[in-house]
Parts: C-alpha cells; structure tokens; sequence
C-alpha cells in the first residue's frame, strides 16, 4: 500500500484526524475531502481545512447540501436540540444517508484523481447506534462501489474495531496525541479540543481520554 494513493473522509473531528495520520503512514500519497452539506457549525470545515494546510495534503471541499434539505435533525438544524436516542430510538445527531452519499462521492473522487483507496473513521466499538457505521455496512458499500464503477477500490476503517481509549493510543502511537487533542473539532456545540464537555460528543471523547491516560497512568 505504500506506494498506493488514498483519499481520507476528513471532517475535522478525532476520529477522522487520527485516520488522516494513519494514511500519512500508509500510503506514498493521501488526499482529503470534506463534505459541505450546511452543517450545524461551518467551524468544522475550517477546522478541516487548518488541518490539512498545517499537514500539506491536498483538500477537497464538495457541496452536498442537498444532504440538508433531506435530513432534518440536530446537526442540520439549530432548534432541533442534541439528545441520545432512547427506547432504541436513534439520537437525534443520526443524519440518514449520510455515509452512504460521503462514501459513494469519495469513491468518485477517488476514481477521478487514481487512488484506490478510501479511508473512513466510521467505528461500530462506540459508533451511538448508527447504522451505517457498521462494518457490514462497509463491506457492501465497497462491494456496490466498485460494481458500480468496475474498480478495484477498497475502503479502509482503521478505527471500526476501536473504543475511544484505544483510538486514543492510536493518534499516540501515530506521534499525533497533542494535535489531535488540540487541534480537532468533535463537539457537537462548535468548540475546538476538548469541546463544551457537555454534549454526548464529548462526553464520549472525555471518556476516552481519561482511560486512556489512567492505562498510562497519567491520571
């Protein structure tokens, strides 16, 4: 793979920054794209794309507001609060199709510039429920992609099989820890690092971190 080209579903957030060094490691050449689909908070984009600048790689910035028009939920629309789904219910940060369109126009992109490989932080350790984090959601989109387009592309999830701590580990063992822990936008209320502490996105985060350092024992 080292001589392989890829390109990393890039939002910004942990998750997404951690696989972005990850490929840096894997592969001779790594593009990003980062999808607009008017989300709750623009910082995100800036966040992503201070991030790739910072890291010289190539960034893809593509409108897919249609996304919005289609989903309403917490991280389309302001009066629309973040809650944990209950009763089996999925929370309301679920945006429905959302993987599937980031991926499918990944491999697009990905066709268009000769990379064979996509990158996604997508996990179904701690993934909140989410259907198309699943790996076996993945797999098919992997196969329906490359039937779609006769391709060979194969989608990479470095995280799927991790829990926060241990994607923690990861970004460290990548010599990555402190730009991910200050540079990256997981918050679901717009705040860069360790976030407003309060959402479920940081609180997932948080966790994650504090058991990742009490391993260490730095805690």
């Amino acid at each position: 793979m080292k001589r392989d080209k890829a390109v990393v579903v890039f939002s910004g957030g942990q998750d997404s920054t951690t696989c972005l060094f990850w490929a840096l490691e894997q592969f001779e050449e790594v593009e990003a794209v980062t999808f607009d689909y008017n989300q709750r908070h623009k910082l995100e984009i800036d966040c992503a794309k201070a991030i790739t600048e910072e890291l010289n790689v190539r960034h893809h910035i593509l409108d897919m507001s249609l996304l919005n028009q289609l989903a309403p939920n917490a991280l389309t629309r302001a009066d629309i609060p973040v809650s944990d789904g209950k009763d089996g219910e999925l929370p309301s940060t679920f945006v429905p199709g959302r993987n599937l369109l980031f991926l499918s126009f990944a491999g697009i992109l990905a066709r268009g510039i000769g990379a064979k490989h996509i990158v996604t932080g997508v996990c179904e350790t701690d993934f909140s429920g989410y259907p198309d984090c699943r790996d076996i959601f993945i797999k098919s989109l992997n196969v329906t992609l490359n039937l779609s387009m006769d391709e060979n592309l194969v989608i990479h999830t470095p995280l799927m099989w991790l829990n926060k701590a241990e994607t923690w580990e990861m970004a460290d063992n990548l010599n990555a820890f402190d730009f991910v822990r200050e540079k990256t936008l997981t918050c679901y209320n717009g705040i860069i690092a360790d976030g407003c502490g309060e959402c479920p996105a940081c609180h997932l985060r948080q966790n994650g971190l504090n058991q990742y350092l009490a391993e260490k024992g730095v805690l």
